[in-house]
């Protein structure tokens, strides 16, 4: 599996979360894998927000639809859907620590057993400080995770324990990688979905975290 294989299954499993919802919904996707669930979504009841001041997030823009001032949290150009609305970067946080968003989708480095997630370094590394995820999962109703299974160095990211400065203590409530979705309920981590092809030893040979397995384990839809 290519990387980018490997991000859009990862979108593509995520943009189904959204996919029945009856009522009009809001949520906040991050920097990284995150943008690319906007353009996986079918659902007209979702409303998608970035944080940089842009209600009503579309697919990414590409040719005579490119706009300079229309894009995401990762700077990408973007397109509008109906109804598209923008606001100044208080307003914007206004609406997160306001709780108004019913879900973020973030990117991570780690997350661990006690849904503890850190997505970021110290400032003066070769990433940004935390910016804005410390509001988004404080703020939001829930919290997703997009994120690759290993690092570039294959070691586990889904650990017992973050090594990284944590953005949020217990605030994950669903888990998705290239080969699994995991969910926590009642301070427990559970292995929901496993992708095609891939073993229940394999899963376990390449995650440092203790988890359950779900009696209803299902494989991750194409």
């Amino acid at each position: 599996m290519t990387t980018e294989e490997a991000k859009n299954r990862i979108a593509m499993r995520i943009a189904r979360e959204f996919e029945s919802e009856e009522y009009i919904m809001f949520i906040n996707t991050g920097v990284g894998i995150p943008t690319l669930v906007p353009q996986f979504i079918k659902s007209q009841n979702v409303c998608v927000q970035a944080e940089n001041g842009m209600l009503g997030v579309g697919p990414p823009a590409d040719g005579d639809q490119v706009d300079p001032r229309l894009i995401n949290a990762s700077r990408q150009p973007v397109c509008e859907i109906k109804g598209c609305s923008y606001f100044d970067s208080a307003a914007s946080f206004g609406m997160i620590r306001g709780r108004h968003m019913d879900a973020t989708v973030l990117g991570a480095l780690e997350v661990d057993q006690q849904g503890n997630v850190a997505n970021w370094i110290i400032p003066n590394g070769k990433q940004l400080g935390v910016g804005g995820a410390m509001d988004l999962v404080a703020g939001s109703k829930r919290v997703i995770i997009a994120m690759g299974h290993m690092s570039k160095d294959n070691k586990p990211r889904i650990k017992k324990e973050c090594s990284l400065p944590v953005t949020g203590y217990g605030k994950v409530d669903m888990l998705v990688t290239e080969y699994a979705v995991f969910v926590f309920e009642d301070g427990k981590m559970i292995l929901k979905e496993i992708a095609p092809g891939v073993s229940l030893s394999f899963i376990r040979s390449i995650t440092e975290a203790d988890y359950i397995i779900s009696p209803d384990l299902k494989i991750i839809e194409a």
